[in-house]
């Protein structure tokens, strides 16, 4: 890459495109509201991997594949949202509070992880961005090895510093309330939060679904 004003130009639509909230927001706030920070964290990690995906895809030429998998990813968006709709139903239902809820388990930060993994890969704003902007502010044919190093590691400070604030927003929020009953409160916004992405992610997959049909 000759100059940096494509990787300048890449992180300035990327920050813009990560900053409109969606789904991943939209879950990444409801799991740390009911999950607290390390389950969000993790999360997190998992949306910033479905990220670097697409853009190693985007970066292969592998434009067309993907279009020819695009049922294996209307499966994993389906999976991701019925998993939202789960972990919305374990926090409404929680008797014990905020803390009880299974980020507490260890293998809570595993299926945060996968889940923000899940709704990355089927999020329509992913898609078009890595798929569709991504080519009109940089050449990808010109990208090497280094380069795209270099673009997977922007795209993690990228979205890091973007989402990190709303997951510790949420996260302070969470631990400011001591009272049972606005815990529950909480958890049910939680709840919410999380089952409305997951509602949505499989609203949007059963379109595509009935599109392809």
């Amino acid at each position: 890459m000759e100059s940096f004003a494509p990787l300048l130009a890449y992180v300035a639509a990327l920050a813009i495109a990560a900053v409109i909230p969606g789904p991943g927001i939209a879950a990444l706030v409801g799991q740390s509201f009911g999950g607290g920070l390390r389950a969000a964290l993790c999360m997190m990690a998992g949306i910033a991997l479905g990220d670097l995906v697409y853009l190693t895809v985007a970066i292969a030429g592998l434009a067309a594949i993907a279009q020819t998998f695009a049922g294996a990813f209307l499966i994993i968006k389906a999976l991701g949202g019925l998993y939202l709709i789960y972990l919305g139903y374990k926090f409404w239902t929680s008797e014990a509070g905020l803390t009880r809820v299974e980020a507490t388990n260890g293998k809570g930060g595993f299926k945060a992880f996968l889940a923000g993994f899940a709704v990355t890969l089927g999020n329509p704003k992913t898609i078009v961005f890595y798929l569709a902007l991504t080519p009109t502010v940089m050449d990808l044919k010109s990208i090497g090895l280094t380069d795209w190093l270099m673009l997977c590691a922007l795209t993690v400070l990228v979205l890091t510093a973007i989402l990190t604030p709303y997951a510790v927003a949420a996260s302070k929020a969470r631990q400011m309330m001591t009272r049972s009953e606005t815990l529950l409160r909480i958890n049910r916004y939680a709840a919410s939060v999380i089952g409305g992405a997951g509602m949505l992610i499989l609203g949007q997959a059963a379109n595509a679904l009935v599109r392809r049909a």
